[in-house]
Formats: C-alpha cells, sequence, structure tokens
C-alpha cells in the first residue's frame, strides 16, 4: 500500500478580476498560504507522495516570487513530490519551472513523452508527463506499462477522459484500463470526482483546493489516497480556503426586500463571496442602491442580481401607436423568442430600464 495525497488546478497568481484590486492582491497572498496548509496537510498524514497534476500556475509565466515561494514550499519536507505541468502552467524554455531550480524531492515531468520514476523503497512506480504547450495531444495513446509482481504503479497526468476531441490531452476509458496503472491522478477538472473505475484501474480528480469563481462553488480541496494493487481508498480533505457561494432569495409577496435577505442568508459567510439572486415576483422594483449599502461588510464580498419580475403587467401598453407602445411591442418580440430564462431577465430588466426613462424617473437598480 501507498499513501497519497493529489492534489491539482491551484491555479496560483490567478487574477480574481471579479473582486477589487486590494482584495484580489490578498486573495492571491492566501493562494500562496495555501501551500503551506497543503505542505502541513500531507506531513500530518504521512504521505508517501505527493502528485501535483497540472495547473499549479495559472500562467506559464507566473510572478517570480510565487515561483520562488513554491520551490521553499517544497524544499519544507521531506516527501517526494511528483508535478505534471498542465495547460496553464505548460513546461517551456521561460516557464519558472525551468528557470528556478527545485529542491530534490521535487520531480517535474518534462515532456510529452510517459516517463517512469522508481521508487524501490515504496515498492511503486510513478509515471506522468507534461503539456509542452497550451494544448495537447493525447499523451496516453498506445501506452501500455509492463506490470511486475509487487510494484505498484501510479500515474499523475492532466487531461480530459470521455472527451475525444478535447485540446487538453484527451484520455479515453480504454486507454485507462490498458495502461496498466493502479491509480491515475488526474488535473483539470475543477469538482472533485469521486473514484472511478476504468477496468482494474482507479482514477480521479480531486479539483480545485480552492474555488476563483461563481463557476467554483462550495467545498474545495485535496484527495488522500491510500492505493493497493487490488483497490485504491479515496478521501476527500477540504481545506480551510474562501468559498463561494450562491443563494437564490424569493422576495414574492415580501415587503421588506432587505430583511427577506437577511434571513435567508447562513450564519457565519462573512469570510466568503456571495452572489445573491432575487427572484420572484414583485410589487415594487428591490431598491438595489440601499441593500447593497447594507450587505456590505456582511461578506468578503458579494454581488447582487435581480432577476424578479413585476407583479404589475409591463407588458400592458404593447401594441399601442404611442412611443411606449413601440419600444414594448419591439421587447416583447424579443422576449418571446428569448433562448433561456438569463436571457428573459436581461430583457426584463432593459424594459424596467426604458420605462423609467419614458416616465422621467429614476431607475432604483443600482449596479448588478
Amino acid at each position: 500500500m501507498i499513501k497519497i495525497l493529489h492534489a491539482a488546478d491551484l491555479h496560483l497568481d490567478s487574477p480574481f478580476d471579479g473582486l477589487p484590486g486590494n482584495k484580489a492582491a490578498l486573495r492571491r497572498s492566501e493562494q500562496r498560504a495555501m501551500l503551506s496548509s497543503i505542505m502541513e496537510l500531507a506531513d500530518n498524514e504521512d504521505v508517501d507522495i505527493i502528485l501535483f497534476a497540472g495547473d499549479i500556475l495559472d500562467s506559464s509565466s507566473a510572478r517570480i516570487e510565487t515561483a520562488e515561494q513554491l520551490a521553499q514550499v517544497f524544499a519544507s519536507v521531506s516527501i517526494p513530490i511528483f508535478i505534471s505541468p498542465g495547460n496553464h502552467d505548460f513546461i517551456s524554455p521561460n516557464s519558472p519551472y525551468s528557470r528556478l531550480s527545485f529542491p530534490e524531492n521535487v520531480h517535474i515531468f518534462r515532456s510529452r513523452d510517459i516517463e517512469c520514476v522508481e521508487l524501490p523503497a515504496l515498492g511503486a512506480r510513478i509515471w506522468g508527463a507534461g503539456f509542452t504547450d497550451s494544448t495537447s495531444p493525447s499523451l496516453l495513446a498506445d501506452f501500455e506499462a509492463e506490470k511486475h509482481d509487487d510494484i505498484l504503479d501510479i500515474m499523475c497526468i492532466h487531461g480530459e477522459v470521455g472527451a475525444k476531441n478535447s485540446s487538453y490531452n484527451p484520455i479515453s476509458i480504454d486507454e485507462l484500463a490498458r495502461s496498466g496503472m493502479d491509480y491515475v491522478a488526474l488535473g483539470h477538472i475543477h469538482s472533485f470526482s469521486g473514484v472511478l473505475l476504468a477496468g482494474e484501474t482507479a482514477y480521479a480528480w480531486p479539483g480545485c483546493p480552492e474555488g476563483r469563481g461563481f463557476d467554483e462553488t462550495g467545498e474545495k480541496g485535496v484527495i488522500i489516497a491510500q492505493v493497493q494493487a487490488d483497490k485504491s481508498d479515496l478521501r476527500f480533505v477540504p481545506l480551510d480556503g474562501r468559498r463561494y457561494e450562491i443563494i437564490k432569495v424569493d422576495l414574492t409577496d415580501k415587503d421588506n426586500h432587505l430583511a427577506a435577505i437577511i434571513q435567508a442568508l447562513p450564519e457565519n459567510c462573512t469570510r466568503d463571496i456571495y452572489r445573491i439572486i432575487l427572484t420572484g415576483e414583485c410589487e415594487a422594483v428591490p431598491d438595489m442602491n440601499a441593500i447593497n449599502a447594507e450587505l456590505d461588510g456582511k461578506f468578503f464580498a458579494h454581488q447582487l442580481r435581480d432577476s424578479t419580475i413585476p407583479k404589475k403587467d409591463i407588458w400592458e401598453d404593447v401594441g399601442s401607436d404611442t412611443l411606449r407602445g413601440l419600444f414594448l411591442t419591439r421587447l416583447r418580440e424579443k422576449y418571446d423568442h428569448a433562448g433561456d430564462d438569463s436571457e428573459k431577465t436581461r430583457i426584463i430588466a432593459a424594459v424596467r430600464w426604458g420605462l423609467a426613462a419614458l416616465d422621467s424617473r429614476e431607475e432604483p437598480y443600482g449596479n448588478q
């Protein structure tokens, strides 16, 4: 049995475009600190090896101080570390992986050719390859390891399984099944997969260890895997990073919009990033400026979205021979042919803005 910490997709030095500059800088600093947390976890779990399956860095030209810290943190443990560069941090002559010296316990797979590193003391072989550009053809095509008794075969690689036309190392189930691997540690998918099987080969993605946007909501972390010849036991370990969350608040028949929102918020949300989507039918348009002002300070950061529908019939003047009627008729046609609910929401917002302008009144939405 071999015990592994499997991580991927840290994306250090992400821009965090949705946050103010000072908070984006703080988030990047917290990302770098997360590296130390991962090393501490590996030490506490007494793992035999650490696998990083790509995209540790968000760019192949990441800040040099970030790469230097990476090397320093890796030197803080004596555990063997294996890195398979991905499509964001692909290996190149100018990448930090090429320009910096890494400690002896770190092995970086620097080629698209599958390489094997033998660990006789652990009775294991670690296989891997790396991206050398922002895209990659299949790296496992025609690959099959010759099996040896009492030797565990582990692979660390970045790629997509079952996506035949992917530009990011497409891997088929058949390729995994015939690879001869006992466990394949994958990166690229940003959510935890659970343990999956292709024949006798177990494989998994840990997801990203910390969310960076509202497409990466909820709990994030790494995998602790115990791999044996006949089975792999995986345990997902959440990390204590800031979380992105989306909540919907139905304001139907709610006179006090702010109170309804406050009531819907979970406890202990002050350190996380929230998107709050207002829904339902409202007599009065939510005062977004006032609500945003009241919500400031209740989160690390937040976004407010208004997807409510007015209770009164905003289309009542459709077809009338007036500027208002012409405006509503044109927008109603777009609404009726909208492709999805999000497009309808945008059209309703345009109607509200347009009617407010026609009525010479201030639109109380504020920034959404």
